[in-house]
């Protein structure tokens, strides 16, 4: 009864030996599809390490195991002796350990094959890692590897991170391996949405570079030339202002005194349209004759309209004063009265300036120093005529 345990026991061990190998198998294949899913190096490296480790231990576990089983086969040797009687059985337990003894032994062959792999692994890592970007991959794993901190992740589209430095949210965190594949996935996707590389990226970023550098430096100049003009535009609109109010308020003193002496009695005075801006204000002339309450020009008789007119040309000259003054047939619609006003005024400017008037008027050519006419011979030719009076 007991060989038939031992046996059953045998055969039970041999069935989970194979289902381990078959195990063994399913995990090699699986471990080896996920090796190939690793597409970065820094992650490859990481992996390799980890590996390495659990390799590692994997070693241990199976030398402790060699250990034990090189225990239990002295104690079986040594009960060999003293089990004489029981030899049949004794030899089933035998081969029942034997059969532990191969999967154990075959369980060690394949930790070795996996880790002559990982090591192969590694070692195609480490010169894919030297060959691409010239670093020893000590120097990786050491600034790199799990046991490092990890730097924050860059702020999402539409995240706002704390200004703060002292924010836990920027500061290093532990390697956490599932985070760390999200944000290889996230990287990954993102450098693939870049596209293809340009060869030429480089020579168009350094042209426009340099057509950057050459508009700002143009826009500088006109920003630079811009202030420049304001100012001087705001230099003659202030020369502008004080030439114009300064004339206007001297040409407007004059205009009520010329008035009141071509319309005795009467009132006529300048006005602004928009006093507080002088630069676009407009002037009206408000003039009231003797006896009349009108004010506007539109209302005024034809030699009224004139004669206003007239004294506002003269103020404009006693204002701002010339060396000659051009008058073509300013006095046409005046009466003698209003004529012999304005023949003094004219004498008046004679004093200081030279008038060339342009006249019909007998008396205002009785007051002039000299007289130019055109006539008109028989034969129908033109001739100029002068005749100096004084």
């Amino acid at each position: 009864l007991q060989a038939r345990t031992h046996e059953e026991r045998v055969k039970a061990l041999a069935g989970r030996a194979d289902g381990l190998d078959r195990a063994a198998r399913a995990e090699r294949e699986a471990r080896a599809r996920a090796e190939r899913r690793r597409a970065r190096l820094r992650y490859e490296a990481e992996v390799a390490s980890a590996v390495a480790s659990g390799a590692r231990q994997l070693l241990a576990h199976v030398e402790v195991s060699l250990v034990r089983a090189d225990q239990e086969r002295t104690a079986a040797e040594a009960a060999k002796g003293e089990r004489e009687r029981d030899l049949a059985v004794e030899r089933d337990r035998g081969r029942g350990l034997k059969g532990e003894l191969d999967k154990l032994t075959d369980s060690v062959h394949r930790g070795e094959v996996l880790g002559a792999e990982k090591r192969l692994r590694i070692e195609q890592v480490e010169t894919k890692a030297l060959e691409e970007l010239g670093v020893e991959p000590a120097g990786l794993v050491a600034e790199y590897g799990p046991d490092q901190l990890v730097p924050p992740s860059p702020a999402a589209e539409g995240e706002v991170l704390p200004e703060d430095p002292e924010d836990p949210r920027n500061q290093p965190k532990p390697y956490r391996r599932p985070e760390q594949e999200k944000r290889l996935r996230s990287a990954e996707r993102a450098y693939q949405q870049l596209g293809k590389v340009n060869p030429l990226a480089l020579e168009e970023f350094s042209a426009l570079e340099e057509r950057h550098k050459f508009l700002s430096e143009q826009l500088e100049d006109l920003k630079k030339t811009r202030a420049d003009l304001l100012q001087v535009i705001k230099e003659v609109d202030e020369r502008v202002e004080q030439v114009f109010t300064e004339a206007y308020h001297d040409t407007a003193r004059q205009f009520e005194g010329v008035f009141s002496r071509l319309f005795p009695g009467g009132e006529g005075r300048l006005v602004l349209t928009d006093p507080d801006n002088m630069l676009t204000t407009g002037v009206d002339v408000e003039a009231r004759p003797p006896g009349k309450k009108v004010k506007r020009l539109s209302l005024l008789s034809g030699g009224e309209r004139s004669l206003t007119a007239v004294a506002l040309l003269v103020s404009i000259f006693k204002a701002r004063p010339s060396p000659f003054y051009v008058m073509d047939e300013v006095e046409a619609a005046l009466d003698d009265t209003n004529l012999q006003r304005l023949i003094r005024i004219m004498e008046e400017l004679q004093e200081s300036s030279q008038l060339i008037v342009i006249t019909h008027q007998k008396r205002t050519m009785e007051v002039a120093d000299a007289l130019y006419g055109v006539s008109m011979q028989g034969d129908g030719v033109s001739k100029v005529i002068s005749q100096r009076l004084r």
